[in-house]
């Protein structure tokens, strides 16, 4: 009864389910148990290996990064190495010419312009007449000169007279020695004013001389400033006016700037060439005929004439031509491009590579030719010249080469910089 009693009493089982007691229990099997921890093991071996891998690959990562960095620290640079020097023994230096004598004439007298006889392009030969000007001023002046000259040799005359005769009664103390020291007086007197009067004729005359205008010298008429009845004034108080320009082009002057580097090698009676646009293919031989022996400090040149021997007037004043003068070669014929030069305070500078550090070299220019220059002296041909250093460059520091140029066939047309 009492186990009836207890089924009644325990609630419903729900649906789809066993009893507890019902279930039966899962057989255990020794395979499976093992097959399951080497699936955990192989696992735990493939994920220690990724951990692995990855920290590998992080390391490796992280030490080429602090290899490029490294690298990149380091300036990269282009370099060229100096090439044999294409200079020739010869510089070539601009300069104009001027006549050998160039001269302004003016009318030393006042009036107005009768005639004149050549025109530009004239050539005309010393003491010949150029022009006349009309003074009727000054011919009125000389009038009145002469008249006054004629008077105080009058009243010369007549104060010889007197004190001969004043000189002649003191003998017979006839009249005072006071009297005849006043007549002597008078007549000297007298002769000064003469003398004074002869001299304002003299002068008056010269001037009138300058009515007519020569030429002072053989040349050549380049300008003319009159015409026929222009007002002519001449004087202290006026600005004179230019009658005629003339040039005497039978020799030309060219006076050149020599650069600093270059003034030891001219020397006076030395030849030098000229060249210009005008006659291409020809030169003209020329003279050193002198130099100012100081150097000009705003220019650092020295300033040089050469006289040239123009006879056929080939040669016009103000052309632009080039003299050529001969210089001696260096004994070090190196080239390098101008771009690899430094302005430092100390001097200049060239930067070498060596041994994958810089060094700053001092160097000499011998000749400039602009875009390259000629070194003298501190390179090698075998150095390693830094292209367009920077400012900032310094001895010692560590750079690396970005190009490789052959060092026995040079180009100096090379432009590369610093990177």
């Amino acid at each position: 009864m009492s186990t009836e009693t207890e089924i009644k009493n325990k609630p419903p089982t729900p649906a789809g389910e066993f009893p507890v007691e019902q279930v039966p229990p899962m057989p255990k099997d020794p395979h499976l148990t093992k097959g399951t921890w080497i699936g955990v093991a192989v696992v735990a071996v493939i994920v220690a290996l990724v951990v692995i891998w990855g920290i590998a690959a992080r390391s490796a990562a992280h030490h080429t990064l602090e290899k490029d960095s490294a690298a990149a620290a380091i300036p990269t640079v282009n370099v060229i190495y100096p090439a044999p020097s294409t200079l020739s023994s010869e510089i070539s230096l601009p300069g104009s010419t001027q006549a050998y004598t160039d001269t302004p004439i003016y009318a030393r007298t006042s009036g107005y312009l009768k005639s004149w006889y050549f025109d530009i392009g004239a050539r005309v030969r010393k003491g010949q007449l150029m022009a006349t000007i009309e003074t009727p001023e000054l011919d009125q002046q000389l009038q009145v000169a002469q008249a006054n000259l004629k008077s105080a040799q009058a009243n010369l005359d007549l104060a010889n007279v007197t004190s001969a005769r004043y000189q002649n009664l003191l003998k017979t103390n006839s009249v005072s020695k006071q009297e005849t020291d006043v007549a002597v007086s008078d007549a000297e007197a007298k002769e000064a004013a003469v003398d004074a009067a002869m001299a304002n004729v003299r002068r008056l005359e010269q001037l009138q001389s300058f009515e007519k205008v020569y030429a002072p010298f053989d040349g050549i008429v380049t300008a003319r400033n009159i015409d026929i009845g222009a007002l002519i004034q001449a004087g202290e108080n006026t600005t004179p006016k230019e009658l005629f320009h003339l040039a005497a082009i039978g020799k030309i002057r060219v006076f050149v700037s020599v650069p600093e580097a270059y003034s030891t090698a001219i020397r006076n009676g030395g030849k030098a060439a000229l060249t210009l646009d005008e006659y291409p293919g020809r030169s003209f031989e020329g003279t050193i005929t002198r130099n100012s022996s100081a150097i000009d400090q705003s220019t650092r040149t020295l300033n040089v004439e050469v006289d040239i021997d123009n006879p056929k007037g080939e040669l016009l004043p103000g052309a632009y031509v080039f003299v050529h003068f001969k210089v001696p070669e260096h004994a070090v014929s190196l080239m390098i491009p101008s771009n690899t030069l430094l302005f430092r305070a100390e001097g200049l500078r060239a930067g070498v590579v060596r041994n994958g550090r810089v060094q700053l070299v001092p160097v000499t220019i011998g000749r400039d030719q602009g875009a390259n220059v000629e070194i003298a002296s501190g390179l090698m041909k075998s150095d390693a010249v830094i292209l367009n250093p920077s400012d900032s460059l310094a001895s010692g520091q560590e750079v690396q080469i970005a190009n490789h140029i052959d060092e026995s066939a040079p180009q100096m047309e090379k432009k590369e910089g610093a990177q």
